[in-house]
């Protein structure tokens, strides 16, 4: 009787939903992920409708960005610092640093930038969507 309770338990657990500060890092890891397997649609899916970036970049202008650079750079590299994730209901912050790398696809990068980068994220139907990012050298 116990070894069936610790399984219905051990159920539930695996069937429930991850928490939302989770779920959220979860998304930008996988954000990143697509981002070095040069898959720009992947990293839009996350991207809210009304995306406002630096510079007045809209949704169109982060997607042609990645675009371009996939073109441009054989291998892409994305390193990000740790996340300082702050909740406020339906909405979070995150802060994180990141270095950049693009290149041939030779050993060492062609060219790198670090950044420190503020983004705003919202529930949309149950998903994180970024919202506004922005970033600086």
């Amino acid at each position: 009787m116990v070894l069936l309770a610790g399984l219905s338990l051990l159920t539930l657990a695996a069937c429930s939903r991850p928490a939302p500060e989770a779920r959220l890092r979860a998304d930008i890891s996988a954000m990143q992920a697509a981002i070095q397997d040069r898959q720009p649609g992947e990293v839009m899916d996350r991207v809210a409708d009304d995306f406002s970036g630096d510079g007045g970049m809209d949704r169109e202008a982060l997607h042609n960005l990645l675009r371009v650079q996939f073109l441009a750079n054989a291998d892409i590299g994305a390193t990000i610092g740790p996340l300082d994730v702050t909740l406020r209901g339906d909405h979070a912050t995150v802060r994180f640093s990141a270095l950049l790398t693009g290149g041939s696809g030779r050993w060492v990068p062609d060219q790198a930038g670090g950044y420190q980068v503020i983004t705003g994220w919202r529930l949309e139907e149950g998903d994180w969507k970024l919202y506004t990012a922005q970033w600086s050298r």
